[in-house]
């Protein structure tokens, strides 16, 4: 039995056990997370306000649609109305000059009021293809609105890029201010004990204490900028971030020139399509139209029987034409403002074609200017490095004053900054260009 006991024992604190470090490991899965730029785009997108714009765009162009099909079916109408006349035909007193005796008397005047009550159906036949260009012009103004959102929806990622290097570059910025940091520290220590012994002065361990103080603030500071942009980063794509979390600094293929492909000239090419699709709506209002109808009635006098001085149903049955033959040249003139209207589309596309052109050129001459600085600073930066070392075994042999130590390391601390600050520069540039173009990255 105890055996039994021990082993039940044994087995609850294995599970337990398990359990803790199955917990641990997805704590630690939750606690750190790798973000990239393109999942910043997307979920800023999918976070913005207009985003649902589209489904909304979508599901009004569909009831217009479903409005403009019943078109082609019949209309009915329900009428009803009392006439009084004061004056009606009275056939008694021509017919009773006649000399025909009791003519007169044969024939009734023709009641002064009027009752009908109608239902009138209406059906069009042909209609020169009205119906068919206005659902095409529907269709035309749905891809304009979304587009329209899209391009609004493109402008995030300047937004994204700007939050999201500015990130990435304090991340680094406070890496390398903590290594400098620790090695000033380090230093401080030795410096201090130098001075217990008699071999250094006060003022060199002040002179150390006070670098110490000036990078703490600096970190400090970082670390409050940082969580500003962090705050802004998750606002804009809705994730949330916390101070484990690290931003992925995108890797990009050499960079080729390619088409420009932005939402905003695909707005334009888009809007050319709506108006020429306006421009068949136009054709088809010239066009004859065709149509039949029907009325059932029931009414005093039925109809047209204005002898029937009862109530009676009646109905008519038709078809009719209708062809506007001259319009005062409305049709042209609505023609000609649609080409001036394709003309300055055409004219603002080149304009922004060209500008995004300069600015492609511009950001591939930087993009270049960054390469051929990083290709420099690794050797700067092993220069410095080594510039470091020298000098602190002299600082170490009392050959140079802790002021000269110093300014020997912040010199390569900067160093290390500027070369942290062309490598996110560049990537930046990279996403910048392929924004400029409108190419996803890849």
């Amino acid at each position: 039995m105890r055996i039994r006991k021990s082993i039940c024992q044994l087995s609850s604190i294995t599970f337990l056990l398990w359990i803790i470090l199955f917990s641990s490991g997805i704590d630690a899965i939750h606690a750190q997370k790798a973000v990239t730029l393109e999942e910043c785009y997307n979920s800023a997108v999918s976070a913005n306000i207009l985003n649902s714009e589209k489904n909304l765009f979508t599901e009004i162009s569909s009831i217009k649609d479903r409005n403009i099909s019943s078109g082609w079916l019949p209309s009915v109408d329900f009428n009803g109305s009392f006439i009084y006349n004061s004056d009606v035909p009275d056939l008694s007193s021509v017919l009773g000059s006649l000399p025909v005796p009791g003519l007169g008397n044969a024939f009734q005047p023709l009641p002064n009021d009027q009752y009908k009550l109608t239902i009138e159906i209406n059906q069009v036949i042909y209609d020169g293809g009205a119906i068919k260009s206005s659902r095409e012009l529907e269709r035309a103004g749905l891809k304009v609105n979304v587009k329209q959102t899209e391009a609004e929806l493109y402008k995030l990622k300047g937004q994204v890029n700007s939050v999201f290097f500015n990130i990435i570059l304090l991340e680094r910025q406070k890496e390398l201010l903590e290594n400098y940091l620790n090695v000033i520290e380090k230093r401080l220590m030795s410096v201090r004990s130098a001075v217990e012994n008699g071999v250094l002065t006060k003022a060199d361990a002040d002179m150390l204490l006070s670098e110490q103080i000036s990078l703490s603030q600096q970190i400090s500071e970082n670390e409050t900028r940082k969580k500003s942009f962090t705050k802004v980063l998750a606002s804009l794509t809705g994730i949330e971030l916390t101070e484990s979390d690290s931003l992925v600094l995108p890797e990009y293929q050499t960079i080729a020139r390619t088409d420009i492909i932005r939402p905003e000239l695909q707005l334009m090419d888009l809007k050319k399509d709506q108006l020429s699709v306006g421009e068949q709506l136009i054709r088809s209002k010239q066009m004859p139209k065709a149509f039949g109808f029907a009325t059932l009635g029931y009414g005093n006098p039925p109809g047209t029987n204005f002898f029937a001085n009862s109530f009676d149903t009646y109905y008519i049955i038709g078809a009719g034409i209708k062809w506007k033959i001259f319009d005062w040249n409305n049709a042209k003139n609505e023609r000609q403002i649609i080409s001036i209207q394709k003309n300055i589309i055409d004219s603002r596309k080149q304009d922004m074609t060209e500008t995004l052109e300069r600015q492609l050129e511009l950001k591939h001459s930087e993009i270049i200017n960054l390469e051929k600085l990083l290709e420099t600073d690794k050797q700067l930066v092993d220069l410095k490095k080594s510039i470091t070392r020298s000098a602190e075994s002299q600082y170490q042999n009392g050959v140079i004053t802790s002021s000269e130590y110093l300014y020997i390391l912040n010199s390569e601390k900067q160093v290390a900054v500027n070369s942290e600050i062309h490598k996110i520069n560049l990537a930046l540039a990279r996403a910048e260009y392929y924004n400029i173009s409108g190419t996803d990255i890849k």
